[in-house]
């Protein structure tokens, strides 16, 4: 079960398994209605996101990847709204610092952008690099969590 949204910064298309949502990504696709409970209270949440009324999603998660991306996913799951992450930090966090690379790889298979917030996540010197959405987005979601967070702006 899917639906694709409107947000202020483009469409946003989400898919549903039994358990929990398992796609939340940027899309050209035209907007698909649903009346499912689930996709209802997902598009709610990250509309507040977007408002800057809701910092920490509560929705069940359903994810597919190898043990290395859950890995890298529960790293940057756990930086916080307003703040930023280096490759290089998740890196040394898991292994060493040799594997920046393989880290902005499993990064970027992130099924659902937002939910794990890989946005937050930027390279050595600070500077936006790479992300599923386009980093136009990537820049817009920093921008407003900025702004909600009293972080300061720098892009």
């Amino acid at each position: 079960m899917e639906m694709i949204f409107d947000s202020p910064i483009g469409h946003i298309r989400i898919a549903r398994e039994k358990e929990g949502i398992s796609l939340l990504q940027f899309t050209k696709l035209d907007t698909v209605s649903s009346d499912d409970p689930l996709l209802l209270d997902c598009q709610k949440q990250v509309l507040a996101y977007m408002r800057g009324d809701l910092h920490v999603f509560d929705l069940p998660v359903v994810l597919k990847g190898t043990d290395f991306q859950y890995q890298v996913w529960k790293e940057v799951n756990k930086v916080s709204y307003g703040a930023r992450q280096t490759y290089q930090k998740i890196a040394n966090q898991l292994g060493g610092p040799k594997m920046s690379r393989a880290i902005g790889t499993a990064v970027g298979k992130n099924p659902v952008l937002l939910l794990i917030p890989c946005h937050r996540i930027v390279g050595a010197n600070g500077a936006l690099t790479g992300y599923a959405g386009g980093l136009d987005k990537k820049k817009e979601l920093l921008r407003i969590e900025a702004l909600h967070s009293g972080q300061q702006f720098l892009f």
